[in-house]
């Protein structure tokens, strides 16, 4: 127990004796030191375990703070603080941290910033111990960080601030800083509330310093301003103290800020930290979501404000991870589309709320799409609805369909919000259809599309849902179920039927048609086998004409099975998932199809034949169309056509021509004719057909082709069905349409002749016919038409009822046949009309073809010859139909070859038409050769038989067709080039129609030969028809003709020769007329070669001309071989033929796939689709060999190969890998840059072509990851030396630098660092010099000659520097530079130094100041070793005779200071300086100008750390006589100097320099320094102390020397104003007598100009002394001066600016202040005061009497009034009567200012009131100024002028 008592005892003994020492102190600064020493140990003792000692401590305490109240006390800060960081006890940290908040205001700042480490450290461990007390302690920071001053941004300090604060090894204390002052830019306290949005409510109490009121209270004792100390903290958190990471949150907050202080700083930070975060990173999007949303509770944050909201949203959208936060997903995008309800956020009385409330829905709409794109499968289904749920609630919030557009002040913004939330649903549904689009009912879809039906807000909006319909449509792209399918039926065709205007039953009035989308989901979501979607088709077709017209193009793409297919792609690779999708490609079922568009519900009910106009006309043909495919493929299966792009035109010709084909479709209708269902289904299908024709829908053209066609193939059992109608045809048979009169003649016959026809019906048609034949030579006018129909009517039945009897003409009832027989005949050999003309030979032709008509059964007055001759007439004329009609009738005729038969006759006449040059004639004539070889054999006359019957009789033949082809083969070795084209074309139609014949057959090789002899013509119609006949061959010939054929074919065009071009005769056509012009005509044949060869002298031309035409052979031959199928051999014989077993084809074929001949090109490419089953395999099979022969053949001798190879090599290497073609790929680039340069444009092109693929594929190698670099690093390699090298940029070709130039900035551009990296030091330096590669030639000549153009050199220079700053190279530069590391940057130094110092051009040299500008600023770290190496190389750049590259390099001057040691910068002083004092040249002192303005603008902190440098010289140069110089140096300083005392710190150093010029020979620099030292005085201001005036005086002495200059009087005046000012140097006498006798000599000067100024300079001199009398000496000035002024003659004022005599207005000026001068001068207290007074009015007197200008008055009255109070002052006593009279005189001066201005009338007043108080000393005076004052006031108008006068009244003393 002693040992504790006598422990407490020691204890309050110690604290004790601290008492008594503080006790016993009495001063303050005794009590500071035993503070200093004591306090800290004593509140250690408030840790003691006695309560008595720490009561003791604390009464103590109270003492203490009684004592420390005075401010200038300061106590231990440093010291308690560090107690509080080492003692946990509460008591003790509490009074630490009571006397730390007292003492740290009283600190000195360099003291207050050393304890800012100290309380920093550790500072987030004192958080975790106590909050309540780190809250004092952080504010405590922030004070401090009011007096900290930053370094520079990027400097060495900067850099070093994080070490220096110890935050290097404190992050926990580091991240605590910087998450707290992001708290800080959230925290904007408001009254009674007690979280605020962010914040939660210990988190404000942490900043408030636990309701401590006065915290953010600047007005009080410790309180902060709040808007301030964030600045100051976010500026602070913008150092080098954090890092990035630490940065991101803080920055964020402070970039959303309202503050622009603070968000330009947020901004700048975010940018260069959001790079240094992941997104993806859990702890800050937990961040990021806490914030956003708030926290729950009601102590909890509230949601973040509107614009940080919508920042952090933006980061969100960035976040893949964020999607998966479902909930807090969910809770943005429900609060965000509700936001009426927060807080008014949306009123509309605050419309920069409601602004941020419609940029955060815009955002959150972005976050919802984010979200649907992003998202999991498994988490976009659980959100998905519930999102879309909410924005259709918004939407309809808004009004739905009806838009509610007043609901809220923000209209424009509403709509596009409007806009964004359909469009989201869209995103959404698309994202997750299950559930959400593709329910059974289809109700959100139903709903989008009576949104877009009916949606009021306007057309953006409606294309918003559009685009939401467009998203949602490949949800239904897959197979859907039936019940689906049939709902998604029903909705589509619904709104297919929706008109505009209409109102539905629902309420809903439709504004807007959705036909276009509703048919593009029919056709991507319904299969290809619905029927209704195919009627959605029809409608969409026959749309109204209002209607977009891409509703009708849909419409055909959807009844267009190719188009269908592509629209529809297949998806998936799976068996089974190919078999569902072919199901899809499904034709639709006839009879389904058929009753949907024709049936009884149909708009068009085809149950019945009508002529009545049917509705949607457009719609009809392509539906009857289309049925009429749907039948025919049905028919064809399974061996039906693929459908492609020419489908519906080859299924047409296909089922016309071929036999097996007509045949088979045939086959599918002969058992319908027993089916009901489908049977009804043809036959309502035959009457739709028919409808189109009788009412001429559609222009019944295609009804008519597709009913005609229909027949023909269907059995007579099913045709009966239409018979019964024959009767309608009447009318159209008559009608003035050509075309329908042939359509419905020729159905005519085929229905009347069929035996179910009702004959009376048919004879009634046929007498009327008959009727109409009979006369057709009384016809006119329309009765042609009505003729012609007849004849062709009656011709077509009775060649069919000729068909279906299958009896001879003779049996038949001869009474009716013959006149019809006759009436041809005769038209056809007399009639003159074209009509009857064409219908004769039509029907000639058709009588014929059934026998009716033969040279047998012509009546005796009718010839065959005479019949021949007129057919053979017309067919030379051009008429089609009379050629087939010679061919017809020769059917008919006995194979008999003699020279007068008449089948001899035929072919003989056919063969003359070979001098018709139409193809389609020959054609013709081919098909009518094979009709008279082989009649009813021949293929071309399988469609002739258009009704169900066996084949008809004809003429036997047997040798004919033999014969035939002999005569034709022959004409084909001819040289005519009419006969040799129609010989190949007959000989192709032959063995088209007649080679399934056996004496064909027999002669296939000898066909063979003769076809290859056209492949080589340059007519593409002979090496078409070539081509196509020898496919022709191929398919009818044997394996060993087959490769016979491939043999040969491969030779032609992978060998040199043309050797399948025939032989040459003298007529032979070797070029084209015109290829080769010569004086009087063109050489074209073999014959024109050898006579000019003959006519020169040259035998050897012919050899020369002749490989030149066989080399164009060789060329036309190879553009043949894909025409007419050629390929098809070619893909039969790369399967088991001669292909297959020699693949050295590959490399050429793939080669002239790309040749410059188009046909050459297309027959390739066709052929090479047809042997290549699998390209890509193929190509990677035989690559290298593909290669080298492109490699080698580009550089060949043909042109044609070398630009093919280009292309050739740009496709090959496109599609492969990188490593593919990787060991050629420098090979490549030289071969490509040489053909760069080729002779040939074309083969340039190509190259250059080339060159852009395989930069275009470096540049994707460049941009991709790590797998990529290696080989991107070996290609870039590779290709840079060819860049920069002879055979790139340095290349002569423009094309070739150019392609250089742009593959250079897109490899920069698409580069990562470290391939790019190696490169850059060179790249760099090549790019700057190649900037100036881009401008114009001739700009340098227009910039001299530019006053020619008008305009200055300086303004080209201008628009030349604006391009060079937007140039894409300086871009290019920029990022090379972005890549630069240390090392780099070393090897930078070299070529950059170069380049600066050789470019040429303005942009180059300019672009290298840009280079310098970009590394000291963007690059500071590396550059700073460089900096002083370049600042000395800008250094020389400046004195560039472009003023524009000066400028250029002296800001690069200003921005290489910041990083240059100081002693580089005073080199760059010095190097001003001499421009400026040691140079002659203005532009010398203009560049210097420049380097010190750039300096201190762009290198602050520097030029003010070396002021005394800078400041003098700069103050010394801005009084510069050269006027831009003297700007640029006033700028300089204004931007620097805060005000005019700067001048007198630099006060020594300025008089210095001015001293040391003032003797410069250079009149410009004496005078400068003059100026300076006057100046200089004028900033001192009026209190210059002796050491000022010491430093002043030699100089302002020394400048006030000499010879008057223009400015001097700045100077004098300068100069009194120093002598006014009483200083040691002023006093002292010697200096003075100086001073006035300078003074009195300058007064003397004659200079005019500088007279009025020194005699103004001399009036106010002689005042500044009492004790001052020069009254003698400035009368002598001055009287002569006035005297000659008064005397001399009246000058112009214009005078003195014309070199003459000095104006009036200076002559006034002058005067004003001589009298001024001398009236100032008298001194009081002199003994010759009447002397001098008397002196004074004389001249004053002479001179109101002789020259009394206003300016002059008011200046003798402003002296008088001065002299006047000078003599009140010093006269005291009475004055003599002299004295009096000549001041009385004065007064009476006064009062004659009555006819002058106001302004004299107030100065003479104010002179008046001055000289009353002297009054007192005279009564005479007195009475004077009386009477002159009421005289006055009695006259005087003006109001301030008589209380002037009344002032002056009232100062006369009384009597």
């Amino acid at each position: 127990m002693a040992t504790i008592e006598s422990a407490e005892a020691k204890e309050l003994s110690l604290v004790g004796k601290v008492e008594l020492r503080i006790a016993l102190t009495d001063s303050d600064t005794k009590l500071e030191s035993i503070l200093n020493t004591y306090l800290p140990p004593l509140l250690l003792k408030l840790a003691s375990d006695h309560i008595s000692v720490r009561n003791k401590v604390i009464s103590i305490c109270q003492h203490i703070s009684a004592r420390i109240k005075a401010p200038q006390i300061k106590l231990p800060v440093a010291g308690l603080l560090k107690q509080y960081k080492e003692n946990p006890n509460a008591l003790v940290r509490h009074f630490d941290i009571l006397y730390i908040q007292q003492g740290l205001d009283r600190l000195p700042v360099s003291d207050r910033l050393d304890i800012l480490p100290l309380l920093v450290n550790g500072i987030h461990k004192n958080f975790q111990e106590s909050a309540r007390y780190t809250s004092s302690l952080f504010n405590m920071f922030l004070k401090l960080l009011h007096s900290l001053t930053l370094p520079l941004r990027g400097s060495a300090e900067d850099m070093g601030l994080r070490q220096q604060l110890g935050l290097m090894t404190g992050i926990e204390d580091a991240q605590f800083l910087a998450a707290w002052i992001g708290r800080l830019v959230l925290f904007a306290p408001v009254q009674s509330q007690k979280r605020l949005p962010g914040l939660d409510a210990e988190e404000c109490n942490f900043l408030q310093l636990y309701d401590r009121k006065d915290t953010w209270q600047p007005g009080v004792a410790g309180g902060l301003n709040l808007v301030e100390t964030k600045v100051v903290a976010v500026r602070f958190l913008a150092s080098g103290a954090f890092t990035d990471t630490e940065r991101f949150i803080p920055a964020l907050f402070a970039s959303s800020d309202a503050n622009s202080r603070l968000s330009d700083v947020g901004d700048d930070m975010l940018k260069r930290a959001v790079t240094a975060i992941s997104l993806e990173d859990d702890e800050i999007l937990n961040q990021l979501f806490r914030v956003y949303l708030g926290t729950r509770g009601t102590n909890g944050s509230l949601p973040a404000r509107a614009p940080l909201q919508t920042k952090i949203l933006g980061l969100l959208c960035k976040s893949k991870r964020a999607t998966s936060y479902k909930a807090e997903s969910m809770q943005i995008i429900k609060e965000g589309l509700t936001l009426d309800a927060q807080d008014g956020i949306n009123s509309p009385s605050t419309g920069s709320q409601g602004l941020e409330a419609s940029k955060l829905r815009a955002q959150i709409f972005a976050y919802t799409n984010w979200i649907a794109r992003i998202s999991g499968t498994a988490d976009i289904h659980v959100i998905a609805p519930s999102l879309v749920s909410q924005l259709r609630s918004y939407i309809e919030s808004q009004g739905w369909p009806i838009y509610h557009e007043n609901r809220i002040g923000q209209g424009n913004q509403e709509l596009s919000l409007r806009s964004l939330g359909y469009e989201s649903i869209g995103v959404l549904a698309r994202a997750s259809p299950t559930g959400i689009i593709l329910d059974e009912d289809l109700d959100l879809l139903r709903w989008l599309f009576d949104s877009l039906a009916a949606d009021s807000a306007g057309r953006e909006v409606a294309l918003s849902i559009e685009n939401a319909l467009s998203s949602v449509l490949g949800a239904f792209g897959g197979t859907l179920s039936q019940g689906l399918e049939n709902s998604l039926e029903d909705l589509l065709l619904h709104n297919m039927q929706r008109r505009p205007g209409d109102v539905e039953g629902s309420g809903i009035q439709i504004k807007r048609s959705t036909q276009y989308i509703t048919i593009r989901f029919a056709n991507r979501c319904l299969p290809f086998r619905n029927t209704k979607a195919r009627w959605m088709n029809v409608i969409a077709i026959g749309a109204a004409i209002d209607e977009r017209r891409e509703v009708q193009e849909e419409g055909r793409k959807g009844l267009d099975p190719y188009w269908y297919r592509i629209l529809n792609p297949a998806k998936s690779e799976a068996v089974e998932d190919k078999d569902a999708e072919s199901f899809k490609y499904d034709f639709p079922r006839l009879t389904a199809l058929v009753e949907q568009f024709f049936g009884r519900d149909s708009i068009w009910n085809a149950a019945r034949a009508q002529d009545i106009p049917l509705p949607m006309p457009d719609a009809y043909g392509p539906a009857v169309t289309f049925c009429h495919d749907v039948l025919l493929h049905q028919g064809l299966l399974p061996a039906a056509l693929t459908p492609d792009s020419e489908w519906e035109r080859q299924l047409e010709v296909l089922v016309s021509n071929d036999e097996h084909a007509r045949e088979k479709v045939k086959n599918y209708l002969r058992p319908i004719a027993a089916n009901g269902e489908t049977r009804r289904s043809v036959e309502l299908l035959l009457l739709a057909e028919f409808n189109g024709v009788i009412t001429s829908t559609g222009k019944a053209g295609s009804c008519g082709a597709c009913l005609l066609q229909l027949c023909s193939l269907s059995p007579d059992s099913i045709v009966s069905h239409l018979a019964p109608h024959v009767r309608l045809l009447h009318r159209f048979i008559m009608s003035a349409d050509r075309s329908l009169r042939e359509t419905t003649s020729r159905l005519f016959g085929v229905l009347a002749s069929h035996p179910d026809c009702p004959q009376a019906e048919v004879q009634a048609m046929i007498k009327d016919f008959d009727k109409k034949r009979s006369g057709w030579s009384e016809a006119v006018g329309s009765q042609y038409i009505q003729v012609h129909g007849a004849l062709l009517a009656l011709a077509f039945y009775w060649s069919r009822r000729a068909f279906r009897l299958h009896e001879p003409t003779t049996s038949m009832d001869e009474t009716s046949i013959k006149p019809v027989v006759a009436t041809n005949i005769e038209i056809l050999t007399s009639s003159r009309d074209k009509t009857l003309l064409d219908a004769a030979i039509v029907s000639v032709f058709q009588l014929s073809l059934s026998g009716i008509v033969s040279p047998k059964s012509l009546m005796p007055e009718y010839s065959a010859t005479a019949v021949i001759q007129k057919l053979a007439e017309h067919a030379g004329k051009g008429n089609e139909n009379a050629v087939k009609a010679l061919g017809a009738f020769g059917m008919q005729c006995d194979e008999d070859f003699a020279e007068h038969a008449m089948l001899n006759r035929i072919i003989l006449a056919l063969f003359k038409l070979h001098d018709v040059r139409d193809p389609a004639i020959q054609f013709a004539v081919g098909e009518a050769l094979s009709y008279a070889a082989a009649g009813w054999q021949s293929k071309a006359l399988v469609a002739a038989r258009d009704i169900e019957s066996s084949q008809p009789s004809s003429a036997s033949r047997y040798s004919s067709a033999s014969l035939v082809l002999d005569r034709i083969m022959a004409e084909c070795k001819t040289t005519k080039p009419a006969l040799r084209q129609a010989a190949v074309i007959w000989l192709l139609c032959l063995v088209q129609f007649c080679g399934h014949l056996p004496s064909v057959q027999e002669r296939l090789r000898d066909c063979q030969a003769a076809f290859k002899g056209f492949l080589a013509d340059r007519d593409s119609l002979n090496q078409e028809s070539a081509s196509r006949g020898l496919s022709l061959v191929y398919e009818k010939g044997d394996r060993e003709l087959r490769d016979d054929l491939v043999r040969d074919l491969v030779g032609s065009f992978t060998g040199s020769t043309a050797s399948m071009a025939g032989t040459v005769s003298a007529e032979t056509q070797l070029f084209e007329p015109g290829a080769l012009p010569t004086g009087d005509g063109s050489i074209t044949t073999y014959k024109d070669i050898m006579s000019l060869a003959a006519e020169v002298g040259n035998p050897g031309l012919v050899y020369k001309f002749m490989s030149l035409a066989a080399n164009n052979a060789i060329w036309s031959s190879r553009a043949a071989f894909g025409r007419f199928g050629l390929s098809d051999i070619f893909s039969d014989s790369g399967v088991d033929g001669y292909l297959a077993e020699n693949p050295k084809l590959y490399p050429a074929l793939f080669r002239y796939r790309f040749d410059p001949n188009a046909n050459v090109r297309s027959a390739m490419n066709e052929i090479w689709t047809a042997l290549v089953r699998e390209p890509t395999a193929t190509i990677d099979q035989h690559f290298d060999s593909i290669m080298r022969d492109l490699l080698k053949n580009i550089v060949g001798k043909e042109w044609r190969t070398r630009q093919a190879c280009c292309a050739a090599i740009a496709d090959l290497v496109q599609s492969r890998p990188a490593a593919k073609y990787e060991k050629y790929i420098g090979e490549i680039w030289a071969l490509t840059f040489k053909v760069c340069d080729d002779i040939k444009e074309s083969v340039r092109t190509a190259a250059m072509a080339l060159a852009r693929v395989l930069v275009g594929i470096l540049t994707r190698g460049l941009e991709a990851a790590d797998s990529s670099t290696r080989s991107s690093g070996a290609m870039l390699k590779d290709v840079l030396p060819f860049l920069l090298g002879p055979s790139g940029l340095e290349s002569p070709a423009q094309d070739v630098q150019a392609f250089s130039l742009s593959s250079l900035l897109q490899i920069v551009k698409k580069s990562n660092q470290a391939v790019l990296r190696p490169f850059i030091p060179d790249l760099v330096g090549r790019l700057i010099l190649l900037l100036s590669s881009l401008e114009p030639e001739g700009i340098e000549y227009i910039r001299l000659r530019a006053e020619h153009y008008g305009v200055t050199g300086q303004q080209i220079d201008d628009a030349r520097l604006s391009g060079v700053r937007g140039s894409p190279m300086l871009e290019a530069i920029e990022r090379c530079l972005d890549f630069l590391d240390e090392t780099s940057m070393q090897e930078l130094r070299g070529p950059l130094e170069s380049a600066i110092t050789t470019g040429l051009g303005l942009p180059s040299r300019v672009g290298g100041s840009r280079v310098l500008v970009s590394l000291s600023t963007r690059h500071n770290f590396l550059f700073r070793p460089h900096a002083n190496h370049f600042l000395k190389l800008a250094r020389k750049q400046v004195l560039d005779r472009n003023d524009t590259v000066s400028a250029s390099y002296s800001a690069a001057c200003g921005y290489l200071a910041r990083l240059a040691s100081d002693g580089e910068i005073l080199k760059l002083v010095e190097h001003c300086r001499k421009l400026y004092f040691n140079s002659d040249d203005e532009r010398h002192r203009l560049v210097a100008s420049e380097i010190v303005f750039a300096t201190s603008k762009y290198a602050t902190d520097r030029f003010n750390a070396l002021a005394a440098e800078f400041l003098p010289f700069t103050f010394f140069a801005k009084h510069d006589s050269y006027e831009r110089a003297k700007t640029v140096f006033q700028d300089t300083w204004n931007d620097t100097v805060g005000g005019s005392r700067t001048v007198l710190l630099y006060m020594h150093e300025i008089i210095q320099l001015a001293l040391q010029y003032l003797d410069s020979p250079r009149w410009a620099l004496k005078h400068t320094a003059a100026l300076t030292i006057a100046e200089a005085i004028d900033a001192a201001g009026d209190d210059i102390s002796d050491s000022t005036a010491q430093v002043i005086w030699p100089g302002i002495e020394k400048a006030v020397d000499g010879k008057t200059w223009e400015g001097k009087e700045k100077v004098l005046q300068a100069f009194v104003k120093f002598a006014r000012a009483r200083n040691a140097v002023t006093e002292n006498e010697g200096i003075w007598a100086q001073i006035q006798k300078i003074i009195l000599r300058e007064s003397k000067r004659n200079n005019p100009t500088y007279r009025q100024h020194a005699l103004a300079c001399l009036a106010d001199f002689v005042d500044l002394r009492e004790s001052l009398n020069l009254a003698s000496e400035v009368y002598e000035i001055t009287a002569p001066i006035v005297e000659e002024l008064l005397t001399g003659p009246e000058e112009m004022d214009h005078d003195m600016q014309s070199g003459g005599h000095p104006s009036k207005s200076m002559n006034e000026e002058i005067l004003a202040n001589a009298q001024a001068a001398l009236l100032r001068s008298i001194n009081p207290t002199n003994e010759d005061l009447l002397q001098s007074l008397s002196r004074a009015l004389a001249l004053t007197m002479r001179t109101l009497s002789e020259n009394g200008s206003r300016k002059v008055r008011n200046a003798m009255f402003e002296a008088e009034k001065s002299l006047f109070s000078k003599l009140h002052r010093a006269l005291k006593t009475p004055i003599s009567e002299s004295i009096v009279k000549v001041l009385i005189k004065f007064a009476e001066t006064l009062f004659r200012a009555g006819d002058f201005g106001e302004d004299t009338r107030i100065k003479a007043a104010e002179a008046a009131a001055a000289f009353a108080p002297l009054t007192g000393l005279s009564e005479g005076m007195r009475a004077a100024l009386i009477d002159g004052i009421d005289s006055a006031r009695t006259h005087e108008r003006s109001v301030i002028v008589q209380q002037g006068l009344d002032r002056a009244r009232r100062a006369i003393p009384d009597v």
